[in-house]
This record gives structure tokens, sequence and C-alpha cells, in this order.
């Protein structure tokens, strides 16, 4: 590993650091200042910046002459997503329990739903299509139509709550004014970009020079690296208690992952995007069960807890072992598969299931 790419590496982890800080402290002033609440600029300027590496790699993918370059989109989206619930609110939740706002679980969970089964039906005749595409990008444009609805009519309540003794703008110091914050946002996603960037490029070669296969490495450095932004800005969120801005950020993200990336990638490539048949039958449905898993433990008393951040922690590093393991035809795959299957899923989905009994049993006596 050369001296240029150690110290890169370092520089690219000290950016994602600073350059998250600054993001949620601009998107936290932002929300404050012109009364939107932190959910909303969470789940729209911090998650669609957050998502900047993945749209930059899928469109690069699309751009590339011939077939091969393509096949890193879908793979690309399902991953970011996958690892954007259950390793960003895992380990967001495991440094301190999150607290889920209803419009979470009335509003943008089913989408990620709707979205991550949308995103199967137009797979399922083994591509993703330009039309295809064109339908997701219009999902985008709606759902972020109805979060500025949402956001427009929280700031109109904020205002009138206030009333007029608390405009004051002008008094502020420069650090608090709108444009500052702006500029803070910008420089902390250029940041989270370049940091990202530099990082997975050390991780990679580091790797290779301890003579990790090119599998394991493109199944956890880079299917990881491009969510290394949204795992940065939302523990930085949950340290300065601002949570609703990581909730917000993970499932943003994942939003936009299926509709803005997958929709703009298959819109504007000339090939359309192939599905294999694995992703079809494997990764796809494990991506539309963790975005249906996100409803019982945002339901469950309206708090994601540690155990269950560290549930689905475990859940991606299962997913991680058993796509390597199926990879490289390994022997002990067929065991694991059955622990999986037969133990920890039921086991997992029966602790669910009484959470939520207890949560409805709990309800009339709040009442």
């Amino acid at each position: 590993m050369s001296a240029t790419t150690t110290i890169l590496f370092f520089i690219g982890l000290v950016l994602l650091v600073v350059g998250a800080d600054l993001l949620v402290r601009g998107a936290s002033n932002i929300a404050n200042r012109v009364g939107i609440s932190q959910l909303v600029v969470g789940l729209t300027v911090v998650a669609f910046g957050t998502s900047a590496p993945e749209l930059a790699v899928s469109v690069n993918s699309a751009l590339t002459p011939g077939d091969t370059a393509i096949q890193l989109a879908l793979g690309n989206v399902i991953g970011s997503n996958l690892f954007n619930v259950l390793v960003i609110l895992g380990m967001s939740a495991v440094v301190a329990p999150l607290v889920v706002e209803r419009q979470l679980i009335r509003l943008d969970v089913p989408v990620l739903i709707f979205t991550s089964v949308l995103c199967y039906l137009l797979a399922f005749d083994g591509s993703v299509g330009r039309v295809d595409g064109l339908v997701l990008f219009a999902g985008v444009i709606a759902y972020t139509y109805v979060l500025i609805r949402l956001a427009r009519r929280s700031e109109s309540d904020a205002n009138t709550s206030a009333g007029d003794d608390d405009k004051t703008p002008e008094k502020q110091p420069w650090s608090e004014r709108l444009p500052t914050q702006i500029v803070f946002i910008a420089i902390g996603l250029g940041m989270l970009v370049i940091g990202a960037e530099w990082l997975v490029n050390g991780a990679v070669e580091f790797a290779r020079m301890l003579g990790v296969g090119e599998l394991i490495i493109g199944l956890t450095v880079v299917a990881a690296g491009t969510s290394l932004p949204e795992l940065a800005t939302s523990i930085i969120a949950v340290t300065r208690g601002q949570r609703d801005i990581a909730v917000g950020n993970a499932i943003g993200s994942s939003i936009f992952n299926v509709l803005l990336v997958l929709g703009l990638t298959a819109g504007i490539s000339e090939h359309p995007v192939p599905v294999s048949a694995e992703a079809l039958s494997f990764d796809i449905p494990v991506m539309i069960a963790v975005s249906v898993a996100c409803l019982p433990s945002f339901i469950t008393g309206q708090v994601v807890s540690r155990g269950e951040g560290l549930v689905f922690a475990a859940y991606y590093v299962a997913y991680t072992v058993y796509r390597v393991l199926a990879e490289i035809k390994h022997e002990s795959l067929e065991t694991f598969s059955r622990v999986m299957l037969w133990f920890a899923i039921p086991l997992t989905v029966v602790a669910g299931g009484f959470a939520l009994i207890q949560e409805y049993r709990q309800k009339p006596k709040a009442s």
C-alpha cells in the first residue's frame, strides 16, 4: 500500500467525519430557522445529498459503453438500501435509541415498501428499461412534491405559533444566517463525497495487499463504500441529538436510491439495466423484507431500541456472509442457510409479532 494511498485513506476518514458534522449542523440550523421539521430536512436535503455517491456510480455506469458496467447499477441500489436500513439505522440505534415520528409510519416507510415492490415488478421481466426508469423517476418527483407540501405546512404552523416577535434575522450573527448554513451543507456534501472515494480506494488497495479476493472486496468494501456518507451523517446526527435527521436520512436515501438512482440510470442508459435470476429470486425480495421489517420496529413504542439496532446490524452481517458463501460455493452454505431459515428468522418474526401484540394491548390503557 503506497504512502499516498495511506495518507488519502486517513484524510478521507477525517473528511467523512468533518463533512458529516457540517452537513448535520447546516441542515439542523435551517430546520430550526425556517420552521421545517428535522425529519423533513433529513428526508430531503440530507437524504438527497448523501445519495450522491450512489447516483454518481450508477449514472457513470449507465454512460460507460458496453453492457458490463451497467450491471453495477441494480446491485448498487440493492446493496445500499440494505446497508441504509440494517447498518445505518441499526448502528444509529445502538448509539442512542431512535424516536420515530408518526409521519415515517404513515407515509415514508409505506413509500419505501411500495418502491421496493415496484422495483421487483418492473424487474420481473429480467431488466429495467427506459420506460421503467421514467416511471421510477416520476415517482421521485411525486414523493418530493408531497414532502415539500409537508414542509410548507410545518413552516406555516411554526410561523403562526411564533408570531411576529421572533422575526429578527438581521440581528443574527453571520454564522447563523441562512446563506451560511447552505454553504455549510454544500461544503459538507463535497467533503463526504471526496472522503468516501478516498476511503474506499484505500480500503480496496489494503484488502488486495492482504490477498483478499475481488469478490469479497466487492461485497463488503465497495458495496458499503457508497453508503459511508449516510452512515457518517446519521451517526453524527445521533451524537448531536438530532435523531430525526438520522432516521430521515436512512429512509429517505433508500427511497431516493430506487426512484432517483435506478430510475435515472435506466432512463438515460442505452441498454436496459439487466436483472439476474438470483437478484430477482433473492436480493430484491430481501430488500422488500427489510423495508417491511421497519414497520413493526417503528410501531412498537415508536422507538428503535438498541436491541433492535443490534438485530438489524446482525442481519446485514448474515446477508453478507450468505452472499459470500453462495458466490464461492462453500460447503457450509447449506448449514448456514438452515440456521437462518429455521431458527434466526422465525425467532425474529415471533419476537416482532409478540412486541406488536404487546403494543396494541397497551393502547387502550393509555387512553
